[in-house]
Parts: structure tokens; C-alpha cells; sequence
């Protein structure tokens, strides 16, 4: 069996140990209701489910394919909400899927790929029986922060990997493997944000409307969530205009070392000119050329090559380009 737990809650207090026996989740009363968790079940697994909560079809169909943008959906006086995950592996952000059908008396979680279990939620929403006596709702909220809380780590990860970047940037122009690391996190960051935007719609819908199973009172609760993932937002918008500063910055710095290059090839190219332009000169052998029968000649124009060449030299020293 893919249900990794399963609880009836009375009056916010657990009953019962953490795994409560199947036969005993579907006789519920009016201040009970039961939280099942399954991770990757099978079809007949979620069908039963299904069948015992009556489950809307389509619902059911959307958790069992678990590749579904966030979404929250009503049917009849049920909710299904699906949650996009995200973790940071290897550099790279991979995500995951909780779809969450919320009824009066009962909450199912169905996650895919998502490392993080409900483990220590569980304990964190037990640990406050007064609130967890809203019933499913608090728990609706409480998923729901877990999954955006869980961002965070993701965008802290790649602003220090970004920040490094940025130092490094500064000083040397970027490598051929650092300017693919800048637009494999503008690619990933681009794709986070078109799941917060879904999960900030999925959160406003509960924080505005009225929904079956969403009490009035828990709107403050989802508006702190709402709270949490516009926060994460804006802190993705600022490490993709980084990214760009960065790439731009990058590129600023190797044209300006591309530009010192130039100058100092072309400083060097203009000393030179001259000694060649000179042996060129004597070096057309021309029967008539007084300077050839003077005793002083070769001293002499090595004399005013050396002269020239230092005060090209001396120029463009002082002009920055040597």
C-alpha cells in the first residue's frame, strides 16, 4: 500500500495510533476528520479512495497523471488543489506534484516526486489541537505552507551560486562553463516563475472567495501564505536582473580587455613602424644616396630610430596604451 499515513482527528487531538487501520477512516463524525497521505500510489490504489470518498472522476484522473500546473478546483462541497514542489538537486531545480482533495470530514495528499514527506508537518499541526480543530482547512493551509516555505531554500541556493558569479564577473572576464551555468538558472529561474504564478492564484482563490470547506476565518492564514509566495517572487525577478547584469557585465569586461589588446598592438605596431619604414627606405639600393658615403650615416639613423622610436614610446606610456 502506497498510504505512507493516516490519522482520524478529534477535535484537533490525534486518536488512535499514527497509521489508523483502513476499515476504521470511513466511519467519521460530525468533529472528526481523517488525513491520508499516499506517495506515487497505484491506479486501484487511488480508485478505492475514490470510490469509499466519492471523488470526482476528473479530480482523480488529474492526480493520478501528476502533471498539472497549480490549479484549485471545485466539486460539489469538495476541493482539489493541485501544489507544484521544488528542490534544489545538483544545481538544478526539480519539482514535484501534491494534489490535495479536501472534503468537509477528510483531507487525501497524493504526492509525485517530491522528496520531502508530511512527516513533520503532521507533528507541527498536532502540536496546536486548538487550531487543527478548524479542521480540514488548517490543514489545506498548512500543506500549502510547507510546499511555499520549501521555495525558499531553492532561490537562497542559486543567489549564493548567482552572488559568486557577480564577485567573479568584477575581476576576470566569464568562462565558456560559467556563461552556461548564467543561462541554464535564467532558463530555470524563467520556469519557477511560471509555477509561482499559478500558486499565487491557487492561494489568492483561497484567500477571496468563498469556497466549500474554507472557513472565513482562515482567510488571514492563506493571505500570510499569499504573503510568502510574493516574497519568493520578487526575490526570482531580482536574481534573473542579476543574472543579466551579470552576463552584461561579463561582456563589458572582455571588450574593455579586448580594447587594451588593441591599443597596446597597435601602440607597439606604430614603434616599429618606424625602424622599418626606414630600413625600407635604405634598402632600395638606389645608385644615388648621399647618405650612404658618410662616415656618421649608420650611427646616425640608428641614433634617430632610437630617438623616435623611445619618444613614441614615452607618448603612449603616458597615454595609457603601454
Amino acid at each position: 500500500m502506497s498510504i505512507v499515513a493516516a490519522s482520524t482527528y478529534r477535535d484537533g487531538a490525534r486518536v488512535g495510533g499514527a497509521l489508523v487501520p483502513p476499515e476504521s477512516l470511513w466511519e467519521l463524525k460530525r468533529n472528526e476528520f481523517v488525513w491520508i497521505g499516499l506517495f506515487e500510489p497505484e491506479e486501484h490504489e487511488l480508485r478505492d479512495l475514490a470510490q469509499r470518498f466519492h471523488l470526482h472522476p476528473l479530480a482523480v484522473e488529474d492526480a493520478l497523471t501528476a502533471h498539472q500546473l497549480p490549479k484549485l478546483e471545485s466539486y460539489g462541497d469538495q476541493l482539489f488543489v493541485v501544489a507544484r514542489t521544488a528542490r534544489l538537486e545538483n544545481g538544478a531545480i526539480v519539482y514535484g506534484e501534491t494534489s490535495i482533495f479536501v472534503g468537509p470530514n477528510f483531507i487525501i495528499t497524493v504526492r509525485h516526486g517530491s522528496a520531502r514527506a508530511h512527516t513533520k508537518l503532521r507533528q507541527q499541526l498536532e502540536a496546536a489541537p486548538a487550531r487543527l480543530k478548524h479542521g480540514t482547512d488548517f490543514v489545506l493551509h498548512g500543506l500549502l505552507d510547507f510546499i511555499v516555505k520549501g521555495y525558499e531554500p531553492v532561490i537562497d541556493g542559486i543567489e549564493e551560486e548567482v552572488l559568486e558569479l557577480e564577485a567573479r564577473s568584477i575581476d576576470c572576464p566569464l568562462s565558456k562553463d560559467e556563461v552556461h551555468r548564467i543561462f541554464r538558472h535564467r532558463r530555470d529561474l524563467m520556469r519557477f516563475s511560471r509555477t509561482l504564478g499559478p500558486m499565487e492564484e491557487v492561494v489568492g482563490q483561497l484567500e477571496n472567495l468563498d469556497l466549500p470547506c474554507v472557513d472565513n476565518d482562515m482567510r488571514p492564514y492563506y493571505r500570510d501564505v499569499h504573503d510568502h509566495l510574493r516574497r519568493v517572487q520578487a526575490m526570482t525577478d531580482g536574481l534573473r536582473e542579476v543574472l543579466r547584469s551579470v552576463f552584461e557585465a561579463g561582456l563589458l569586461i572582455e571588450q574593455q580587455q579586448q580594447s587594451v589588446i588593441t591599443r597596446k598592438l597597435a601602440s607597439w605596431a606604430a614603434i616599429l613602424a618606424v625602424p622599418t619604414a626606414i630600413a625600407g627606405l635604405y634598402g632600395m639600393n638606389f645608385e644615388n644616396m648621399p647618405e650612404l658615403k658618410w662616415q656618421y650615416g649608420y650611427p646616425t639613423v640608428l641614433g634617430v630610430i632610437a630617438l623616435v622610436c623611445g619618444v613614441l614610446y614615452w607618448r603612449f606610456r603616458k597615454a595609457g596604451w603601454l
